[in-house]
């Protein structure tokens, strides 16, 4: 069995230069670029969510979580408060789109997990991705986290598989996103 390995910065700058990995706007290599990882930055558009509408949220009946959060466009030049225990959604500035061959994790940063604040729960990225990441943000510490658009949030850890997909996230039934790149009615990013 051949043992499958992540790709290293040299391996993701360069898929990323020939088109082969698309990220945009163009990532700056100096300061997101990592040994073998490539730091994503906070988006200005958030889904908070709206507890005092629904009494609970049921996983097997979407009717009770597909009105659940509002979006919040941060303005410019403002920071977004996220305070103790909260959890938001919200994006990477950055559209991702990964070949038939490639996948990729999406960690936190430690710097930033240090401070209490984690970020996405569902961390794995499927081949044939085509757009922003939506990322889970949650509040763990006891003090409020000032939060602004392009910060370094997160590190995306690209693992090439043994062979293409059949399966690519943009061909996928079910998915949230429909064909013109835009969410579904009832989904939450």
């Amino acid at each position: 069995m051949e043992w499958l390995m992540i790709l290293s910065d040299t391996d993701i700058q360069a898929a990323i230069l020939s088109g082969r990995i698309r990220i945009t706007p163009k990532p700056d290599f100096k300061k997101q670029l990592g040994s073998c990882s490539l730091d994503l930055r906070l988006s200005n558009i958030f889904r908070v969510f709206t507890y005092n509408q629904n009494a609970f949220i049921d996983v097997a009946d979407p009717t009770t979580y597909s009105d659940i959060t509002k979006e919040y466009i941060v303005p410019k030049g403002k920071p977004f408060v996220l305070h103790p225990t909260e959890f938001v959604l919200s994006a990477t500035q950055e559209k991702v789109i990964l070949p038939q061959d490639i996948g990729a994790r999406i960690d936190g940063r430690s710097s930033l997990g240090r401070l209490g604040l984690i970020i996405q729960t569902a961390g794995h990225i499927d081949p044939g991705f085509d757009r922003p990441i939506t990322l889970e943000i949650a509040n763990i510490g006891k003090l409020p986290i000032i939060l602004w658009p392009g910060l370094r949030i997160c590190q995306l850890v690209f693992e090439p598989l043994s062979s293409p997909t059949t399966k690519p996230y943009s061909k996928k039934a079910g998915t949230k996103w429909n064909k013109a790149g835009s969410l579904k009615k009832g989904s939450l990013m």
